[in-house]
């Protein structure tokens, strides 16, 4: 099934944007509903995406399981390092909230929307989005290759 001209320039463009999203979710996931998961959901469906529309063996010259294996471990790696950086209080304590780079407190009321003031809270959402973005998209791509039907004729 060859899909149109339209279709892979209209999804060209749209990955862009479904990332630029996915990114977003994954930022701001410690003040708004969201985080690592959904938004690294979000992100393997551009994956998923650019599967429909180019086929999955193009996309598999660029985008290797290799490298998806990669990912998801360093997604792991800096998941495990930041549950542990504050094992002198607890596990999963947020040793970088308050600190100068990573998070100043808001003095009263809500959150006034700065990204940081999450601590490590943030980096472990990234950490989260990386290894649910990785492991989705390789999930995406090897169903796409087993089941034949996802090849577009030049």
């Amino acid at each position: 099934m060859r899909m149109s001209k339209i279709v892979r320039t209209m999804s060209s463009i749209l990955i862009l944007l479904v990332f630029t999203f996915g990114l977003y979710v994954i930022m701001h996931g410690h003040m708004t509903p969201g985080g690592g998961f959904p938004g690294g959901a979000i992100m393997a469906s551009g994956i998923a995406l650019l599967v429909a529309a180019f086929g999955s063996s193009a996309i598999q010259k660029t985008l290797k399981e290799r490298y998806l294996a990669i990912l998801k471990s360093s997604g792991l790696l800096i998941f495990i390092g930041l549950a542990f950086a504050g094992i002198g209080t607890t596990f999963f304590y947020n040793v970088l909230v308050g600190s100068p780079i990573f998070g100043h407190i808001p003095l009263s009321g809500s959150n006034p929307g700065d990204v940081w003031t999450g601590g490590s809270s943030t980096l472990m959402n990234i950490a989260v989005g990386i290894i649910v973005s990785a492991g989705l998209s390789a999930i995406v791509l090897v169903m796409a290759l087993a089941s034949g039907g996802m090849e577009v004729e030049e």
